[in-house]
């Protein structure tokens, strides 16, 4: 991609801000949280808080890396010095 230094920084940011939310999204699949409203009655107890999420912490930590991974790679792509 070609262009001036400080656009690429902008899309830099803004694939890591649109990454993270799709990351957020994904690992909340399944959650009664995403259908259910404030939770935080029982300040300190676990009493009224829902389960987090369907899956598994490993494929929750496999989803940020890859996440993590994409950014990465598409972050050296539109930074790397061109002549």
């Amino acid at each position: 991609m070609r262009g001036n230094l400080g656009p690429r920084i902008v899309l830099v940011v803004g694939l890591g801000l649109a990454l993270t939310v799709l990351g957020g999204y994904i690992t909340s699949l399944g959650s009664p949280a995403a259908q259910f409203g404030w939770f935080g009655y029982a300040p300190l107890t676990n009493q009224f808080r829902p389960e987090d999420s369907d899956l598994a912490p490993w494929a929750q930590f496999l989803v940020w890396l890859a996440l993590i991974a994409v950014w990465t790679g598409a972050s050296a792509w539109l930074l790397k010095h061109r002549n």
